[in-house]
């Protein structure tokens, strides 16, 4: 389901979070836990990855990830805000310096009035610092929507580790 290329981004991602000294959690709804799985292949991850959390359900979502119960009611777990929500409540427990999180409509069903079938957030948050959101649309098959939705989420991620680092490299 993974391809190549998505392999290879995540390994460079994982190189790139480990020269910088950052570590990393995931909270993951629409994916699975296939961010952690592209990332856990990479031989040495555990230097860099510290947890991740697969909260398909908005119990879970509460529940692990801190998630208020309202904001899951009035927005639906397919929003900006619990994207947000959950890449600051992975962050928080996990006690990574980043964390990424995704929500969306995989497919084929669950398509909604305004949410349609490919639909997902994906947040970016920092210790300390922002939280970066992408709202996408994917074309495609279940499979297709879940693999494009990995590839940008751990670009968000290398996006966010980059814009944190002063001149040079070092962290801010």
């Amino acid at each position: 389901m993974l391809d190549a290329t998505t392999r290879a981004a995540a390994a460079a991602l994982l190189a790139e979070l480990q020269a910088l000294g950052l570590t990393l959690a995931t909270a993951e709804s629409c994916t699975g836990g296939l961010v952690s799985a592209v990332l856990t292949a990479v031989p040495g991850s555990s230097a860099t990855l510290l947890a991740g959390y697969v909260t398909y359900s908005n119990a879970a979502k509460a529940r692990m990830l801190g998630v208020p119960e309202p904001m899951l009611a009035t927005h639906g777990a397919v929003s900006e805000p619990v994207a947000r929500a959950m890449a600051e409540g992975a962050l928080r427990d996990s006690g990574a310096d980043l964390a990424v999180s995704l929500t969306g409509i995989a497919g084929p069903g669950g398509a909604t009035p305004g949410k349609p079938v490919g639909l997902v957030h994906i947040a970016a948050s920092r210790r300390g610092g922002e939280t970066l959101h992408r709202r996408c649309v994917f074309p495609g098959d279940r499979d297709a929507v879940r693999a494009a939705s990995v590839a940008t989420a751990l670009g968000l991620v290398g996006e966010l580790a980059r814009g944190s680092a002063a001149p040079g490299g070092a962290p801010v």
